[in-house]
């Protein structure tokens, strides 16, 4: 890429060499077959930084990045194959240990965020609290606020119900550390609580609510307060401003790529 035409978002020397340690060799050929792309594959992950930031549509994304289609066949193909979720994984813990953290974290916090949809898409819900139309994210993030699981459902889904979709997906993968989760007042319930206990862990997982004290004003909510700026972290990416993927597991994926931007940055 010409140096008349570099993009804030684009990586760097230094995080590039961080994605090259952890890229799948079959990263430039996600089926395994085919000849190799006629752009490079920095310059696909720049092109989708960049919309992911910017909160562009795909067609417009500007030409020095390469056509749009590839950069958009790259995307849906590493999503299904759960790269964007996997390289998260892998900087999360990166992250955790130049902090001085264990890998893997023994507390976090979950919470839910409606937001508007662009235009009519699947699984779409009305959020009666909020009142919202739209979609409703879901994430669980440890006490550095990182992203550890997310889930996009439409808005209608009950909060608890997002709960059990994202720690099934958390410890799909086997058993974690995981042992304190702090989550507000609109989680508790014994069906819930009993499922919690249910799960198939070495140990006892608590769920604890903390809420607001009574009174106006702002209030820094213990603990949980995490999990809220990792909301706000969110939004300062346009992609973020309203949901404008057709699937949610799109959405999902590009809540991974502001994540691993996120990380990107903080290793660099």
């Amino acid at each position: 890429m010409s140096a008349d035409h570099h993009y804030p978002t684009d990586l760097s020397d230094e995080q590039w060499d961080w994605l090259q340690t952890v890229l799948p060799p079959r990263a430039w050929h996600p089926g395994g077959r085919g000849r190799p792309p006629k752009v490079e594959l920095r310059q696909i992950l720049n092109g989708i930084l960049y919309l992911n930031k910017t909160g562009c549509q795909w067609r417009m994304i500007p030409p020095t990045f390469g056509h749009w289609s590839p950069l958009y066949g790259y995307f849906k193909r590493w999503r299904r194959q759960g790269l964007w979720a996997s390289l998260m994984e892998v900087l999360r813990q990166w992250e955790r240990r130049c902090e001085g953290r264990h890998p893997e974290p023994c507390a976090g916090s979950i919470d839910s965020q409606s937001i508007k949809t662009a235009t009519q898409h699947e699984e779409i819900g009305f959020d009666g609290n909020k009142r919202i139309k739209g979609r409703k994210r879901h994430i669980l993030v440890d006490t550095l606020g990182l992203i550890t699981a997310v889930v996009v459902t439409d808005a209608s889904t009950d909060d608890r119900q997002g709960l059990v979709e994202l720690l099934t997906q958390y410890f799909a993968d086997g058993v974690k550390r995981l042992r304190k989760l702090w989550v507000d007042g609109a989680y508790p319930a014994e069906w819930l609580e009993a499922w919690v206990r249910g799960l198939k862990q070495t140990h006892k997982i608590d769920l604890e609510s903390t809420t607001k004290q009574a009174g106006k004003g702002f209030q820094v909510v213990p603990w949980r307060w995490a999990v809220e700026r990792t909301f706000a972290w969110l939004l300062n990416d346009r992609r973020h401003s309203r949901d404008d993927e057709r699937l949610t597991a799109n959405s999902a994926a590009m809540i991974q790529i502001s994540m691993i931007r996120l990380l990107l940055n903080r290793l660099a």
